[in-house]
Formats: structure tokens, C-alpha cells, sequence
């Protein structure tokens, strides 16, 4: 297993960029919308947004192929569409519509497609790690070439089955990325106050993986650290842990008191905001105009509007459908 250069120039053009910033803003226009509707009493269950966390979802996802395999968390909206996966069918899946990626069986914690190379969120802390190892095992196995990455939140990090699998990933050199959302909170609990060791990188060292830290609020930098990972994965020298600091700017769920913080923290993250500080920088270096800015979240608020009306017109699915695709189908 050998040393990752993380901080490798990476070359991304005007258009590269351009992309990962509107990724982001997909992402921000969907959970701002998503948190209106939830508000209003429009969509069912519980929702755990992704606002303030854009750049790591844009960033890994980015740096993957196409048939590369994402696990995902119960806040999973950022990472399936950073993994390509339309407005329509997701806003019909939290509305629990027929039409959404999973019939409307799902919901906001357990989209999935594995056709988009999405083999799920998952409503357990932790859960999704191993699926994201066994994927990357069918990877090695089958000689596809695919990199499994598995996002997953600090608080997953003391779990057991997050250890299991790093410790196969390892054992067997696995074309694996794991990507921790370090956003400060387990719930409720701060990272010091649920966890020993708080330097979370130091967790890959006991299975001796490359443990990197990211800038999660700086999508270059997550692009940049992610591309390596990718690259030493793919090229047999096996799996990496990537740690990127970040802040949920909203609650655990909607409803959630905040108890726990207080608005001072919250404020000073929110200066580092990647939905402020990307377009800005883009900007100021001639990358795009404020024009080319405002078209694009024009266009991209208009494709939110058509999903949601989308949503609101699909028939939910028939009670009989609750005994189909019981069965995993061949990827």
C-alpha cells in the first residue's frame, strides 16, 4: 500500500469548474426547496439536509467515472445528485410517488439506483461502509476497474462495522474510498463528546491507510484529494480514508431545536459557505460573469419548479407493489 500525494496539481479547466459549481448549487436549490416543502407539510416522513456540505458530494462525486459505486447516509440528497440523478425522480421519491427511483418505497433516507452506480442511502449510521467494501471486493473479483467511495458521517467512525470493513479494505487492497463527513456533530453530540480520538485521519493509521485531511467547505480541495485516492485505488494500492471537515449549516432533521450550538458557531462557518466563497472566486478570476452566475441558478431553479409539479401529478404506487423488486437484480 503506498503513500498518496494528496495535494498533486490537479488542472481543471473554466468548463470543470463551472460544473462543480453548479453541482453545488443543484444540490443547495433541492434542500432549500426540500425544506420549504417538508415545512409546508407537503412531504411525509423525516429529512436531513445536506446545506453546507455541497462541496464534498460535488467534489467526490466529480472525480468518479460514471460506473463508479457511492454508498450513501440519511443525508443522501447531495450525494445522488452529485451522482447524476434527475430533480423529477427524486423530488417523486420524497413525495413517495410511483415515478420516484425507487416507486416511492424510499423516500428521502433510501434512494438508490444502481444503474446510476448508487447503491443506496441508508438510514443506519454506518451501514452504508460495508456495502461500499463489498462492492469494491466485486470490483477487484470481476477485474472492472470500478472504485467503490463510501460517504459516512464522524459519528459512523465508532462504529463497528466502519472498522470491519476498513480493515478488509485494507487486508485485501481494495479499490476503496472512504469519505467522512466530518460536520462536527454525531446528532446532538460534538465531536469531542462522542469521540476519543478526535483527529479522525488517525483512524486509517491502525489499518495502515493513507488518512487525508480535506477542506470539505473547498471543493478544488476535495476534487484534488479524491482524484489521488481514486488513482492509488485503481492503479491496486488499495483503499483511503478521506476526512473533510464541514458544518451542516441547518439542524440534525428539520424540527431539531439546535440546542446543542449556538449561533455564533453557526455564523462563522457560515463565512466559509462554498456556495458563497466558489462563485465569488470564480468570479473574481474571470472564470464566468455574475450574469453567467444568475443565469445558471435561474435555470436551475426552473428545473426544480418542473420536478416539483412532476411530483405533485405522479399517482402514488398500487398496494400490490409493495411485493415487487423484493429481489436484488444484477448491476
Amino acid at each position: 500500500m503506498s503513500e498518496i500525494d494528496t495535494r498533486k496539481r490537479v488542472d481543471l479547466d473554466d468548463e470543470a469548474r463551472i460544473d462543480l459549481l453548479r453541482t453545488m448549487q443543484r444540490i443547495r436549490a433541492f434542500e432549500s426547496r426540500v425544506q420549504t416543502l417538508f415545512a409546508d407539510g407537503e412531504l411525509p416522513g423525516f429529512v436531513h439536509l445536506y446545506i453546507g456540505e455541497e462541496a464534498i458530494a460535488a467534489g467526490v462525486c466529480g472525480a468518479l467515472e460514471e460506473s463508479d459505486y457511492i454508498t450513501s447516509t440519511h443525508r443522501g440528497h447531495g450525494h445522488c445528485i452529485a451522482k447524476g440523478h434527475e430533480f423529477d425522480r427524486m423530488m417523486a421519491e420524497l413525495y413517495g410517488k410511483e415515478t420516484g427511483y425507487c416507486g416511492g418505497k424510499g423516500g428521502s433516507m433510501h434512494i438508490a439506483s444502481p444503474k446510476l452506480g448508487n447503491l443506496g442511502a441508508n438510514g443506519i449510521v454506518g451501514a452504508g461502509v460495508p456495502i461500499g467494501v463489498g462492492a469494491a471486493l466485486s470490483s477487484q473479483l470481476r477485474g472492472s476497474g470500478q472504485v467503490a467511495a463510501s460517504f459516512f458521517g464522524d459519528g459512523a467512525t465508532a462504529q463497528g462495522a466502519f472498522h470491519e470493513a476498513m480493515n478488509l479494505s485494507a487486508l485485501w487492497d481494495l479499490p476503496f474510498v472512504g469519505v467522512v463527513e466530518n460536520n462536527q456533530y454525531g446528532e446532538m453530540s460534538a465531536l469531542e463528546e462522542q469521540q476519543a480520538v478526535t483527529d479522525l485521519s488517525e483512524r486509517a493509521t491502525s489499518y495502515g491507510v493513507p488518512g487525508i485531511d480535506v477542506d470539505g467547505m473547498d471543493v478544488e480541495d476535495v476534487y484534488a484529494a479524491t482524484t489521488a485516492a481514486i488513482e492509488a485505488a485503481r492503479a491496486g494500492d488499495g483503499p483511503s480514508l478521506l476526512v473533510c471537515d464541514t458544518y451542516r449549516f441547518e439542524g440534525h432533521h428539520e424540527g431539531d431545536t439546535e440546542f446543542y450550538r449556538d449561533d455564533d458557531e453557526i455564523n462563522e462557518w457560515r463565512r466559509r459557505d462554498p456556495l458563497k466563497t466558489y462563485p465569488e472566486r470564480l468570479i473574481e478570476e474571470g472564470v464566468l460573469t455574475n450574469a453567467e452566475w444568475n443565469d445558471i441558478v435561474d435555470e436551475i431553479d426552473a428545473e426544480l419548479e418542473a420536478a416539483i409539479e412532476f411530483a405533485r401529478e405522479s399517482d402514488y404506487p398500487e398496494p400490490e407493489s409493495a411485493y415487487e423488486n423484493l429481489y436484488a437484480e444484477e448491476v
